[in-house]
């Protein structure tokens, strides 16, 4: 009989929905194979765990933090997670651990590890972060979802396509996304995403261009993905704009999104670069600022030498995003023959089905 298979990773959309989209692809090809997300007890991991219908146990672990409290914590919530993680590899009956990075990701590993499980690495980020190179040294399979930088290396991964969910990939053509969205069919339509959480200063960004230059948006609707916090300013700011927009905290069915747009303004996180790619949408990213190594630029970098995508710096203060962020955005909104070249671009390149390439890789070994 089969083992379980156990998916280990969470506390960002980015780790999670990867994971889902393996789970779909595993149910599809072996139906009678049980799947568990060993995950963090973030509140995202719990709303998109439920939503999805998975079956979860969240996993005491704790981030690295430079400082001698944090590196305390770190342990002693990484001996916590060894102990729930092997308690859970053994109530389950697992066959192998697919690790999908992050900070869980590493007490599920060492757990596996005393067990003697197979241990499969799925790295998403073009800059592998502290616990892949860790997971690496342990891992009987490592495979790369993204092209990696020359800035630091797992060895000699087997590329993969990038899992995706199907909800993330457009069931239907442009005109009927966009009525499916109450949106209006004739009109260009602009995507703005910050992923799961929404993204603050692209947020402002947006509300400051409706604000003073609406004659930018002119001939054009947009889709907001604003996360919580900013829903209801922005609907109000597009509202007596004038511009027609669908804004919303979170949308399940990214699919509608990208195939209703025209244009996309969003994060550089592997997952938001791989479903613009996939439903080819020509994109504007803006890497997340607040990380010193910038490593959403990484994810970004192989469509933006490709010619599908550009690449803009979020400098924080909406002031300065004006022209950093607003001046490439509105020369695409104008360009109307650079974003068919971008579009033609992206879809030249080939399908391939990651989640499905990655889920025979885990029933092999289960």
């Amino acid at each position: 009989m089969r083992g379980a298979i156990v998916l280990a990773g969470g506390g960002t959309g980015g780790h999670l929905s990867p994971g889902l989209a393996v789970a779909e692809r595993l149910h599809s090809m072996a139906a009678d194979t049980e799947v568990v997300f060993a995950c963090s007890s973030r509140a995202i991991d719990r709303t998109m765990l439920e939503a999805a219908g998975a079956r979860f146990h969240p996993i005491p672990a704790a981030p690295f933090r430079p400082t001698p409290s944090g590196i305390m914590r770190m342990i002693r919530e990484n001996h916590r997670g060894t102990r729930s993680s092997s308690d859970l590899i053994k109530e389950v009956g697992a066959g192998v651990v697919l690790a999908m990075g992050g900070y869980v990701s590493v007490p599920v590993v060492r757990a596996a590890i005393r067990n003697r499980l197979p241990i499969v690495l799925l790295n998403l980020d073009a800059l592998p972060g502290r616990a892949n190179c860790w997971v690496a040294r342990h891992a009987s399979a490592i495979c790369t979802a993204v092209p990696l930088s020359s800035h630091r290396s797992l060895g000699t991964p087997e590329q993969v396509g990038f899992p995706l969910r199907r909800t993330a990939l457009a069931a239907m053509d442009q005109l009927g996304c966009r009525e499916r969205l109450d949106l209006d069919p004739s009109l260009n339509t602009l995507l703005v995403t910050g992923a799961s959480q929404g993204a603050s200063s692209l947020n402002a960004l947006m509300q400051s261009i409706v604000e003073e230059t609406p004659l930018a948006l002119s001939g054009w609707q947009v889709i907001h993905l604003s996360g919580p916090k900013d829903e209801e300013s922005l609907r109000a700011a597009y509202r007596k704009a004038g511009v027609p927009a669908h804004v919303t905290s979170f949308l399940g069915q990214m699919g509608l999104a990208w195939g209703a747009a025209d244009l996309a303004l969003s994060r550089a996180g592997a997952n938001s670069v791989a479903e613009a790619s996939a439903n080819n949408v020509p994109t504007l990213f803006v890497p997340y600022p607040h990380d010193r190594k910038v490593h959403q630029q990484y994810n970004a970098e192989p469509l933006v030498r490709l010619g599908g995508a550009a690449i803009a710096t979020d400098a924080v203060d909406v002031r300065l995003n004006r022209t950093s962020i607003g001046v490439p955005l509105i020369d695409l909104l104008t360009d109307p023959a650079r974003r068919s070249a971008m579009r033609s671009v992206l879809e030249a390149r080939p399908d391939v089905d990651g989640a499905a390439e990655i889920a025979r890789l885990l029933l092999d070994r289960c």
